[in-house]
């Protein structure tokens, strides 16, 4: 049943603002959530049978904060050893202090092991607490990238093939998507229908915003669907395709997908602060993330949504510096065999992220390549109610570049334009080698 609130809360704001708008970022839909919610009652469903671990807490992380000695950065950091790009920083600020600006934004460049850390506004509003590298955040539709990793490493493990279908491994789906391969899943050429687009799923999420659903059930919303188009015809970004790797992952291993996220990609790359959550909370510190409505005051909505109907789409909860690491290796040669990144880096020209990154975006598998005036990186966006992301590395995964925004900008044309300026200002620093 919808939980009691205040009137003035977020689902009422978000729909007078983008009502039947559907967030293709990889977690929920923006706009669609009738009931708002109150931060201090807890979901009442109940965990699915296949996820045994509470969905509604989230205590706060028992990792160091923001000790990493080589971090040099202002306002707390760690050592600020070197001057900063007085541009970059007023980037930052001009981003914030636009009409409808993100309350917070902090960016991580990191060359060859050395971070700088940039940032302006607040992690709090009303607190005075500045962005930290430590702080939890959504990472919206960058967790596909995580599912790529996980996907791409059980292909190096000959557990997975790119040309494996749906039909040989997951043949409960609709006949009809059965000849949709791995490959076209990861590359969005698979023209499966968006579970997200579905009126039931829209539905359940204006009655509950907390709604918890049953992760691996997801792709039920759409079971009596067609696919869009012919699979390898054409690009169409979907969050239906990042729910298929994942079930294809566990079908492979015969283990949850959690649990392979942990073994493949946390472990390896020394991720101490991300995870796939099923609830509504978020672990401790944490970046606020905020409706910003121009004309309006800003409304904390980081707890608003539950992350269960989003899962291996966009679900993931991590860091600056967490996503920071996980992209250089990623992108880089860390965590897949030559033979395998050079089929994740097979680009479909065209194939832009959501939200559009910096330049001019092309598509590979769970990866996208951003091609700017000053070069290229690789990486992946994401956006969702109260966050906006970019990250992104260069080939051999030594320069890294992740631009982390307190609200989703996405929902505004203008802002998502200085957005990407801002963010190829970032890249042009990072690929230029006379910037120290």
């Amino acid at each position: 049943m919808p939980v009691p609130v205040p009137a003035a809360g977020f689902g009422r704001r978000a729909a007078r603002r983008a009502v039947g708008t559907a967030l293709v970022a990889g977690a929920v839909l923006t706009g669609l959530l009738a009931t708002p919610v109150s931060a201090d009652v807890p979901s009442p469903a109940a965990p699915g049978p296949q996820d045994k671990t509470a969905h509604d807490t989230a205590p706060a992380s028992k990792a160091p904060h923001d000790k990493a000695p080589h971090d040099k950065g202002p306002q707390g950091d760690g050592p600020h050893d070197g001057p900063h790009d007085k541009g970059l920083q007023r980037a930052l600020a001009d981003l914030v202090a636009a009409p409808g600006g993100p309350p917070g934004v902090i960016a991580v460049l990191t060359r060859d092991g050395d971070r700088r850390v940039y940032r302006a506004g607040t992690a709090e509003l009303g607190t005075g607490r500045p962005p930290r590298t430590g702080d939890h955040m959504r990472i919206a539709s960058a967790a596909k990238a995580f599912s790529g990793a996980v996907a791409l490493s059980l292909v190096d493990r000959r557990a997975l093939a790119l040309d494996d279908t749906i039909g040989r491994r997951l043949p409960h789906l609709p006949a009809a998507w059965h000849k949709v391969t791995l490959r076209q899943l990861l590359q969005h050429t698979s023209g499966l229908p968006d579970f997200s687009l579905s009126q039931a799923f829209q539905d359940i999420v204006r009655a509950d915003p907390r709604h918890h659903f049953d992760s691996r059930r997801l792709l039920d919303f759409v079971a009596d669907q067609d696919l869009a188009f012919k699979p390898g015809s054409r690009y169409g970004y979907s969050n239906s395709d990042n729910i298929a790797v994942a079930l294809m992952s566990e079908q492979a291993t015969g283990r949850p997908y959690e649990s392979l996220l942990r073994e493949l990609v946390y472990r390896p790359l020394g991720l101490h602060r991300t995870s796939l959550p099923q609830g509504y909370r978020l672990p401790r510190p944490y970046l606020h993330g905020y409706d910003t409505t121009p004309g309006e005051a800003p409304e904390d909505v980081s707890e608003a949504i539950s992350a269960s109907g989003a899962w291996a789409s966009g679900g993931i909860v991590s860091t600056p510096r967490d996503l920071s690491t996980f992209i250089g290796g990623y992108a880089g040669p860390t965590l897949l065999s030559p033979a395998t990144r050079r089929a994740q880096q097979d680009f479909l020209p065209g194939g832009a992220s959501e939200p559009a990154g910096p330049g001019s975006n092309a598509a590979g598998l769970a990866l996208f390549r951003y091609t700017t005036r000053c070069g290229t990186v690789f990486g992946h966006t994401g956006n969702t109610p109260g966050y906006t992301q970019f990250a992104a590395a260069t080939r051999d995964g030594r320069r890294t570049i992740t631009v982390s925004v307190t609200s989703q900008v996405t929902l505004d044309p203008a802002l998502l334009a200085r957005l990407r300026a801002t963010e190829e200002k970032f890249v042009c620093a990072l690929l230029d080698d006379g910037h120290r």
